[in-house]
């Protein structure tokens, strides 16, 4: 008669092998999830960057988000200040009212992102990705600095508005 089956090594041999690829696998899926949670940031912040652009463009102007008509994720209507998602406070507190540009005008912080929960490496509130505002020398068109503390989850943040 003859005895069928896999014998107990070939079932540790497979149990370890699986284990192994287990240990590798994990910290790669958490890297991936931290990353899809920061993926919120970039889209948002191009979406204010264009708003903005357009404003400028017709009024010669800096606008608050509700002059441009920015609505925030997790905002419940143009201008809110402070909105949250899950993942992120949002704040535009730069432009306080329309603000003509000239060579002087720049803003440090028209456009802000804080993370609300840790995100691999970068702790609670410690990412601030940042969109700064400055005139351009030809005085009608302004130019953006986008910065970030996080830039392992973000690596094109700051090229946006380039």
């Amino acid at each position: 008669m003859k005895k069928q089956g896999f014998t107990l090594i070939e079932l540790m041999v497979v149990i370890v092998i699986m284990g192994i690829l287990a240990a590798v696998a994990v910290p790669k899926l958490f890297g991936m999830i931290a990353k899809s949670k920061a993926s919120e940031v970039g889209p948002a912040a191009g979406t204010y960057i264009k708003l903005q652009d357009a404003y400028v463009s017709e009024s010669n102007q800096l606008g608050t988000w509700e002059l441009v008509g920015y609505v925030a994720p997790g905002a419940s209507s143009a201008g809110q200040t402070s909105p949250q998602t899950t993942n992120f406070t949002y704040y535009g507190t730069g432009i306080a009212s329309a603000t003509s540009i000239d060579a002087s005008t720049s803003v440090a912080s028209a456009w802000k992102a804080d993370n609300r929960v840790a995100l691999n490496d970068c702790a609670i509130n410690a990412g601030n990705w940042n969109i700064a505002i400055a005139a351009n020398t030809n005085g009608n068109s302004v130019s953006y600095t986008a910065t970030t503390d996080c830039d392992q989850l973000t690596p094109s943040f700051e090229k946006i508005g380039k």
